[in-house]
């Protein structure tokens, strides 16, 4: 774990490095002639692989802060390297204008590392949003199957409930039809033993 860590910081020195780096165009020690404009696109090229894998390995929070303080140090640096060399940069006469034209260096080239780490994290926010469009899509589905099941539970259990009471109230009148018949034949019986008392009693 420690090795991984340690490891993922030698991308930010990288950076701090090209930035540095960037100050020695157009001087006697890297003199690039016509070719300046390609070796300064390859600078902004690296610049912007780095902070894709800043961001990848070390995070958007944490990374974005290394770079900003890489800007910083790097202009600081810049800025007493050419003050006091000012000889070896062609600054003696304008002095100003030249740190602003470094500072400025330093400052692209740490918004192509921000810049790198910017579209990686959109990216990586991209996929992320996908996965959640999709887990919610899935979930939206189960609802929709989970109410559509829900619904015609509720239908049997209607149907159902139709089906008991519908035998509970022919139940019903069947007892109150048996109850009226045996009310009718004890009726009956009653009135056939007066009948016959009678009888009984006129002999």
């Amino acid at each position: 774990m420690f090795k991984k860590k340690y490891y993922n910081y030698i991308f930010p020195f990288f950076l701090g490095a090209l930035m540095f780096a960037s100050n020695f165009m157009n001087t006697d020690l890297f003199n690039f002639g016509d070719n300046n404009f390609a070796v300064w696109f390859v600078l902004s090229v690296l610049c912007f692989a780095v902070g894709w894998y800043m961001n990848k390995s070390i995070g958007w929070k944490l990374g974005g802060k290394i770079v900003f303080s890489l800007i910083i140090a790097a202009t600081l640096v810049s800025i007493v390297i050419i003050t006091f060399f000012r000889e070896y940069f062609y600054a003696n006469e304008m002095l100003t204008e030249n740190i602003i034209l470094y500072s400025l260096r330093n400052i692209t080239l740490g918004a192509m590392a921000l810049f790198g780490m910017a579209v990686a994290e959109l990216i990586i926010l991209e996929r992320s949003l996908l996965v959640f469009q999709e887990k919610q899509k899935i979930y939206d589905e189960t609802l929709s199957e989970a109410k559509k099941e829900a619904e015609l539970t509720i239908k049997e259990a209607k149907i159902e409930a139709k089906r008991i009471i519908s035998d509970a109230e022919i139940s019903s009148k069947d007892i109150t039809l048996k109850k009226e018949r045996i009310e009718k034949e004890l009726k009956d019986f009653i009135q056939a033993e007066k009948e016959l008392i009678r009888k009984y009693e006129g002999v």
